[in-house]
């Protein structure tokens, strides 16, 4: 699977992640799924897995899939946490779990990000973190920050990537936010390809999206995310081996041109 820089990091990453919430949150008895799902995505070229201690179960269900294979993964995750000792229990137990580093790790919904920056900038020179973010859903959502204490923390430099939504039907951040990521050389990682499903529901004249050079409505919308330059990857969540491999063989395709790319938003939009 063809990758793409992530920003400043240096790094170059398959373009198609595997996201987690709610798909991995499994009971002990269904843990299996995630381990088959786990061992099929690297065996394809997936490194990319994020997660966050707020999913449920599905941090440790995620390290124990990895498990000998974690230094095959990038593993994204997250905290949640007001006061930077709460942040810091949850980043002790990640350490637990993915064998002593965190590749990303992402302030979630940008909670506390400005207690939180201080120590975890001493976290990633002491190499226990590799790269820092920031996620960001809409204003206010969960308590957390708006779009425009979002672009001040990006200006600060100490974060090196952003995860935000991005689909026809939530277009925001093309407005302000991927602009400034692209200008500070920051990575982007896109949430909700789907919109939480939300967008697989339609169904779309077959011709119609022929015509826009796809052949099923997944590969048109996670194609339609990556032909964005300015999209580095993208994390759909899935338990299904078959979705798994149809959301790869997305990210392999050709970029959309932009007359494509129109016809797409137009469907979905």
């Amino acid at each position: 699977m063809p990758g793409r820089e992530l920003g400043r990091t240096g790094l170059t990453l398959p373009r198609v992640g595997l996201g987690t919430w709610r798909r991995f949150d499994l009971p002990a008895g269904r843990e299996h799924l995630a381990r088959e799902i786990v061992r099929l995505a690297l065996d394809h070229g997936v490194r990319v897995f994020d997660t966050a201690p707020v999913y449920g179960r599905s941090e440790g269900v995620l390290a124990r899939a990895l498990g000998a294979d974690r230094q095959r993964a990038f593993v994204a995750t997250k905290i949640w946490a007001d006061t930077p000792a709460a942040g810091r229990r949850q980043f002790e137990h990640q350490l637990d779990l993915f064998d002593g580093r965190v590749d990303l790790l992402q302030l979630h919904h940008l909670i506390g990000w400005q207690v939180h920056a201080p120590w975890l900038e001493r976290e990633r020179e002491r190499g226990r973190i590799g790269a820092l973010g920031l996620t960001y859903w809409r204003d206010h959502a969960f308590g957390g920050g708006t779009a425009a204490e979002l672009e001040q923390a990006m200006r600060t430099g100490v974060f090196d990537a952003v995860q935000i939504p991005l689909n026809p039907r939530e277009r925001d951040v093309e407005e302000r936010l991927l602009p400034l990521a692209r200008e500070l050389d920051l990575g982007v990682l896109v949430m909700r390809p789907f919109a939480e499903g939300g967008l697989l529901g339609r169904k779309p004249d077959p011709r119609r999206l022929a015509e826009a050079g796809c052949a099923e409505p997944s590969e048109a919308l996670l194609r339609w995310g990556l032909s964005d330059p300015r999209v580095h990857v993208t994390l759909p969540a899935t338990i299904s081996p078959a979705h798994l491999l149809a959301n790869i063989a997305a990210g392999s395709a050709l970029e959309l041109t932009d007359r494509q790319r129109t016809a797409i938003t137009e469907l979905f939009g």
